[in-house]
């Protein structure tokens, strides 16, 4: 569900379109071009199918930037890369509907003028039905469904009808008015900002290399991910080039750590005793140091990720020690809470890896309610939430509603809340914070959402 802010840029962005794509026309007679004869409405209908196509030709860029990971806007803006995917699937809507009008309104006035049968046989009506064709296959092989389950073949299905598009509006522009009006640029605007972003993306992965990733298996749902050497935040996507002939897929996962434990380097067991942040907590001063020097020498820096294995690459991963791996990272850094007293975190499953370095970074209180499936990942975690007041719900539903008031209640000045996990336990955090938040007067809360969108 949409927040209000993105709402209303929805509605800006459906509102500006319709405007544009309605105002303005005006008839002028006599008219060489639009005779007399066909009436001032058929010039109109025909500005209104020029202007419609010219639009959808313009918003093709920003469906480009807005889906592309290496966003400039993500770095002007400081929204999160799901908003921008939001507003990628309304305005792939709204440029679609715009193509499919133009197309059927010049597809009208051909048939009525009786030309239609010499004109769809020109290659810029070609080239026009095939970008047409293309957008709207494009929309109803996009739904959620589609998207979380067979991920993979969506986005190979997705590149190559978007290469389609882009070849159709541009050799039917080519072929229809040559280079005289200047639309094919907002094709080389697209290409632009689609190879700026693959090229941002191969130069992310040439930085880290080709590195090993350590598995363990932490129980039968979920894995550790363990990669050396590597520094980022925010979350990585993990190439495994040896898991598949498409060595291209990659997915992306939250960091859970910068910091890879010694115990983990040399068992892969999970059983050691202090964090890094939290050493020192000893009253011996000499057990302190000594302990702080033992944990330096051994651990690594590196990234540590935890994985639910469902089925495809994750669930592949299950069956090796070791194997090659790409690493692009990083994205998404993460913002700055410290002028808030309190951080309160809400987590369900692996949710807890976006969840991790905040807590271990906050100045101030931190609380966590944690919501999983088994407690094998509960266990996984425990050192890395070592002093962290915390409420762990196993193999049952979490009650939002009494957990989050009941974290607040003590609230006197500012807090966070940080929601990490499926988008049902998001959307419901996101009602009890508001409600909370007229609620309390003079507190001032704020909420925040920590997820991957599909």
């Amino acid at each position: 569900m949409p927040t209000r802010g993105q709402a209303f840029f929805v509605f800006y962005l459906v509102a500006i379109n319709v405007i544009l794509s309605a105002a303005g026309f005006k008839s002028r007679q006599p008219n060489a071009w639009y005779p007399s004869a066909s009436g001032s409405d058929g010039e109109i209908v025909s500005y209104l199918t020029n202007r419609l196509g010219v639009l959808s030709f313009a918003n093709i860029p920003l469906l480009f930037l807005y889906a592309g990971r290496n966003n400039v806007l993500l770095w002007l803006t400081n929204w999160s890369h799901g908003t921008f995917l939001l507003l990628h699937r309304w305005l792939a809507w709204i440029a679609t509907l715009q193509a499919v009008l133009h197309s059927a309104i010049y597809l009208q006035i051909y048939v009525h003028d009786g030309t239609h049968a010499s004109e769809s046989k020109l290659p810029y009506w070609v080239w026009g039905v095939v970008a047409t064709l293309c957008m709207s296959i494009l929309l109803p092989s996009s739904i959620l469904p589609i998207r979380k389950n067979v991920y993979e073949f969506f986005l190979a299905w997705h590149v190559l009808l978007s290469i389609f598009v882009l070849a159709g509006c541009y050799w039917h522009i080519l072929a229809r008015f040559g280079r005289q009006w200047g639309y094919e640029n907002w094709i080389y605007t697209a290409i632009g900002i689609w190879g700026f972003d693959r090229a941002m993306r191969l130069a992310r992965l040439a930085r880290n290399g080709v590195k090993t990733a350590r598995v363990t298996v932490i129980d039968e749902d979920y894995i550790h991910v363990h990669v050396e050497d590597v520094s980022g935040s925010g979350h990585a996507y993990l190439y495994f080039p040896t898991l598949s002939w498409r060595v291209w897929e990659n997915h992306p996962f939250s960091v859970a750590s910068v910091v890879i434990p010694p115990s983990d380097i040399r068992t892969g067991s999970f059983k050691h005793d202090a964090d890094v942040e939290k050493l020192g907590s000893s009253t011996d001063g000499s057990d302190s140091d000594s302990g702080k020097r033992r944990y330096r020498s051994l651990a690594k820096i590196g990234l540590t990720f935890l994985l639910r294995t469902k089925s495809g690459v994750t669930r592949q991963l299950r069956q090796h020690a070791t194997l090659p791996v790409l690493v692009e990272s990083a994205y998404g850094p993460h913002e700055d809470f410290s002028e808030y007293s309190l951080l309160v975190c809400i987590a369900g499953g692996v949710g807890i890896t976006a969840c991790v370095p905040y807590l271990r970074a906050h100045p101030g209180a931190t609380k966590l309610f944690w919501g999983a499936r088994s407690q094998g990942i509960i266990d996984a975690m425990a050192p890395s939430l070592v002093g962290v007041e915390q409420e762990t719900y196993v193999g049952k539903r979490m009650n939002i509603a009494e957990v989050l008031p009941r974290a607040l209640s003590d609230v006197t000045a500012t807090a966070v809340v940080l929601v990490s996990g499926p988008s049902e336990m998001a959307d419901e955090v996101r009602c009890v914070v508001s409600e909370l938040g007229r609620q309390k007067e003079g507190i001032k809360v704020k909420l925040v959402e920590e997820a991957f969108s599909w």
